[in-house]
């Protein structure tokens, strides 16, 4: 991976493209242009054939010269450094600071590229892309450009790295109240990037994280946890912390506990009042019952029966 500084002071890790696919790249190009300058020059000598040679012979060098030196640069510039072979290898072409090529760019390119790749079948370029560290050719040098690759190898990316198991429950009596949004989610993006990043990188960028969340938190980091395993405990704690805030704390007894029979049965039916306290029962508005016939206890009037429907007639007291 090479790396270009942007002019923010942005490091960029980009794959600089290496002499084989680059060569292929511009073997494609050439057999395009080719084609193309071709099927341009039997168009012009079937429409010429009655001027002179000295116009037929302006005319082929005019064909040459915008078909395989003004085409490139021209598709180049206009697909911000993606001809037809670069496009079919993966490959674009950038600035020194990582950003799209202008005209100047290309243009630069183009003109040095008929003397290093048409004039000399591609053997200054080859060597200068040899000796380049980035693989850069000549025309690369003087334009201040560099081939990168587009399609890197699928890596698996976004996978979380769980905290080891001797720090389970380690952090649980942290206060992560003080420490915002914007540093978790600087947290979650290293951790999830971890294993594509340069180890020194990484060392230093964990140290600086695990440093801003200890400050906040008001806790050290201890010695002989390392950062990285820090930071992911620390933000499996606050997941922990987040779960139980919303779906409730399955350990803890906040709810309400369910009701026994006893609880939820219906109440029984009021039983006919004692003679000593005639007045509490009127006072409660307990229904007062008549004497039982024929053995049988009748029902308070004012309790609707399960059986019968309810007609709503009321009998007179």
């Amino acid at each position: 991976m090479g790396e270009l500084v942007t002019g923010e002071a942005v490091a960029l890790e980009l794959r600089p493209a290496r002499l084989p696919s680059r060569a292929l790249a511009v073997l494609l190009d050439l057999v395009v242009a080719v084609v193309v300058y071709m099927a341009v020059t039997i168009a012009l000598v079937a429409s010429t054939a009655s001027l002179d040679v000295a116009a037929q012979t302006a005319l082929s060098i005019a064909a040459f010269v915008l078909v395989l030196v003004g085409g490139p640069i021209a598709v180049e510039t206009l697909s911000h450094g993606r001809s037809l072979g670069k496009m079919a290898c993966g490959l674009r072409v950038v600035r020194d600071d990582g950003g799209p090529v202008r005209f100047r760019h290309s243009l630069v390119r183009g003109l040095i590229g008929v003397i290093e790749i048409l004039m000399t079948f591609g053997v200054v370029a080859c060597i200068a892309s040899l000796v380049s560290a980035r693989g850069r050719r000549l025309g690369d040098v003087f334009a201040g450009t560099l081939v990168v690759r587009e399609r890197v190898p699928a890596t698996s990316g976004g996978f979380m790295p769980p905290p080891p198991p001797w720090l389970a429950g380690r952090f649980s009596g942290l206060d992560l109240s003080a420490v915002p949004d914007e540093l978790w989610l600087a947290v979650r993006q290293y951790l999830a990037r971890m294993g594509q990043l340069d180890v020194h990188v990484g060392r230093a960028m964990a140290e600086r994280l695990a440093a801003d969340v200890a400050a906040r938190t008001g806790a050290p980091v201890p010695q002989e946890v390392p950062p990285p395993a820090y930071l992911a405990a620390v933000l499996q704690e606050r997941q922990a912390r987040e779960s139980r805030r919303a779906f409730g704390d399955p350990r803890g007894g906040g709810g309400s506990a369910p009701l026994g029979p006893a609880a939820a049965s219906p109440p029984s039916p009021a039983s006919p009042p004692s003679p000593a306290s005639p007045t509490a029962a009127s006072q409660q508005g307990t229904p007062r019952t008549a004497p039982p016939q024929n053995g049988q206890a009748e029902q308070p009037r004012d309790v609707r029966q399960e059986r019968r429907p309810g007609t709503g007639f009321v009998p007179p007291a």
